[in-house]
């Protein structure tokens, strides 16, 4: 993690011209100064005893309190690595999405149908907009919350796709709709509040008018996107018989000029989706136009490596004295 090594102030490394002095001296004096012999008629007794192992650990007091220097001068140089990081700060965008739900979002010029299709793609708009916090709200002849402002994606999806015409009284509230939106957003601090409302009707129901309801968004600043859904001319409607479910073929009614005023009373945008391809193309355009800020500064993290060569270092010289303590006839 940490592969940048370095030292804080190498120039300290020259004191290791110290213990390689040390090494030096030491290494003179045993092959000049220190030449001790004695004259013996044989060897035999001394090889009977065995190899003299102190002729080899009376030198290993100096080799550790050499180590111990030179593990000290390293400490002093103060060793570290780094490596750098990223921080990055989002300002993440406030969006909820409202959904017509009346029984004409079961018509089948999407596949396959206008709802599932409207879920499905919803689903991946979530999916592609992880900073920011979402919310649903679903209508027809009145409409409510199906999910507050989260960043909760799993629980956000999974809400979208519990979804069904018939959770509530069959009609087409856009007013409704879009003001519940807005009662989410209006006490948000998000620098961008959107609401992308979806319908395939004519307003029919409500007590709160689409212009009132734009009006309100305009009010507290949220900008409303909103999808006209439905094929143009006629699209196949499953529709109750005596006989049992039938498809027929009824006219495509959206109130288009009614929503291109609410779009563009709050700053948005009107779009018309005619297939499965088209919304799809609609909700990447909307993912464009609202960019999430990002903001990214780079700064370095160090890690201090000291403390291992200290660790070292104290260990050499309580060796040392161990070792001196053990063994009396070292000089």
């Amino acid at each position: 993690m940490f592969s940048n090594s370095f030292f804080e102030y190498p120039y300290l490394l020259w004191l290791l011209a110290v213990p390689a002095l040390m090494l030096l001296h030491y290494l003179y004096l045993e092959l000049k100064g220190r030449n001790p012999h004695i004259r013996v008629s044989t060897i035999v007794p001394l090889k009977v005893s065995g190899p003299d192992y102190m002729c080899v650990l009376r030198h290993l007091p100096f080799a550790l309190r050499l180590l111990a220097l030179v593990m000290i001068v390293i400490c002093l140089a103060r060793p570290r690595s780094s490596e750098d990081m990223e921080k990055i700060d989002t300002e993440g965008i406030d969006i909820v999405l409202a959904m017509d739900v009346s029984t004409s979002m079961l018509a089948r010029d999407f596949t396959p149908d206008r709802l599932e299709a409207s879920k499905d793609i919803a689903i991946e708009f979530i999916s592609q907009r992880p900073s920011d916090r979402m919310g649903i709200v679903v209508f027809a002849g009145e409409s409510f919350t199906q999910c507050p402002l989260t960043t909760d994606r799993s629980t956000l999806i999974n809400l979208m796709k519990e979804i069904q015409t018939d959770l509530i009284e069959d009609g087409t509230a856009i007013g409704n709709g879009l003001a519940t939106a807005v009662s989410r957003l209006k006490d948000s601090d998000a620098k961008s509040r959107v609401v992308i409302l979806l319908t395939d009707g004519v307003n029919n129901r409500g007590e709160i008018t689409p212009a009132m309801a734009a009006e309100i968004a305009k009010t507290y600043g949220v900008r409303v996107y909103t999808i006209g859904v439905g094929a143009n001319g006629m699209a196949p409607y499953p529709v109750m018989t005596p006989w049992g479910m039938e498809v027929q073929n009824m006219k495509v009614e959206i109130d288009e000029a009614l929503l291109k005023d609410m779009a563009a009373q709050t700053g948005g945008r009107y779009f018309r989706a005619t297939d499965n391809a088209k919304l799809m193309e609609i909700y990447q355009e909307i993912n464009r136009m609202e960019k999430v800020r990002t903001t990214v500064d780079s700064f370095p993290i160090y890690k201090e490596l000291f403390p291992d060569y200290a660790l070292i270092a104290l260990i050499a010289l309580l060796l040392e004295m161990l070792v001196r303590a053990l063994i009396r006839k070292l000089p």
